[in-house]
């Protein structure tokens, strides 16, 4: 009777790994071997592999191991959508997606597409192209999250996957390096002397990483000030939230009656030594947007506090180009 019981429970779990696997083949995606026109195998294979590892790295997902799609292939070619769906059937794939590789001069068009097997149609169907062969590891970046959002290229730019041809635009998507003017105006909280508005200008040298960008803002603004900044940036699409913040220096202008004090019957006592500059800290939030691309617009909300003698605090609210 317990030997009974054992064999009863032997099969149900390996029933149980058999459903899980099927589960998990369903959801994975196989990945059909390239095609390609006048470009070197090594190359080829070096693209191919970048691809299945920017899938399993960017969706999480199962790619189907190159082993098992040879098995069965069995030495024949597949590169038609028609033919992707019956292969992912047999190998009990969700999703095939098939690549082909072009040489046109210098520059590699890459086709690529996307089926689904269970379903029995496209996805999706689509080209880009590396402008040289060392291109070819952002396209195969940018080729593994179009497959992975079922998005075309247009509609999927993001930074870190720009191609080099897309920089080459009139307003090119390029590695992030600005220089911008932002212009608006200071509400002052506290101190200022008074509680009208003034107008601010300002510079910004900024140099953006993935997530995060930094630099150097010289502004006048009811004096002059230069604070060097940090911003997190909550995306890499094109209108991009960002909150931050700086710490610097703020000359506040103030006018000469600010450092006059009087007596009890309203005569001159002299003059106090009190200061308007000092070091200055910002927390700021806004809007990066067009953030793939190199002429990007920018709104921008501070709010300052200068440790001066008078306790300047200001909101600052500025528009600009990067």
């Amino acid at each position: 009777m317990n030997t009974c019981r054992i064999k009863v429970l032997l099969i149900s779990i390996i029933i149980s790994f058999v459903s899980l696997y099927a589960q998990n083949e369903k959801g994975s995606i196989l990945v059909l071997p390239f095609d390609a026109n006048g470009i070197d195998p090594v190359y080829v294979q070096t693209a191919s592999s970048i691809l299945k590892v920017e899938l399993e790295k960017q969706g999480n997902v199962y790619v189907i191991p190159d082993s098992k799609v040879s098995e069965i292939l069995d030495g024949n070619e597949c590169y038609s959508t028609e033919c992707a769906i019956s292969i992912g059937k047999k190998a009990g794939a969700g999703k095939v997606a098939g690549c082909k590789l072009a040489a046109l001069g210098e520059k590699i068009i890459v086709q690529y597409f996307l089926v689904d097997a269970d379903a029995g149609k496209t996805l999706l169907v689509d080209q880009i192209s590396a402008v040289n062969l060392e291109d070819l590891e952002p396209v195969m970046k940018r080729i593994a999250s179009n497959i992975i959002q079922g998005k075309p290229s247009e509609e999927n730019a993001q930074v870190g996957n720009i191609v080099k041809e897309e920089t080459n635009e009139p307003l090119r998507r390029a590695s992030r390096k600005n220089i911008g003017l932002s212009f608006g105006y200071l509400f002052p909280q506290e101190g200022y002397e008074n509680d009208e508005k003034s107008f601010t200008l300002n510079l910004h040298l900024d140099y953006e990483l993935e997530d995060l960008a930094v630099g150097l803002l010289a502004g006048a603004r009811d004096g002059f000030a230069m604070n060097v900044y940090g911003e997190y940036l909550f995306t890499t699409t094109d209108i991009c939230p960002y909150a931050g913040g700086a710490f610097g220096f703020h000359w506040v202008s103030h006018p000469a009656s600010s450092y006059v004090t009087y007596n009890v019957n309203g005569a001159s006592q002299g003059y106090e030594d009190k200061k308007g500059d000092g070091f200055e800290l910002t927390f700021s939030t806004g809007l990066r947007i067009l953030h793939t691309y190199n002429f990007q617009i920018m709104l921008n909300l501070e709010y300052i506090m200068t440790f001066n003698d008078f306790d300047d605090k200001a909101i600052v609210f500025t528009i600009g180009i990067l």
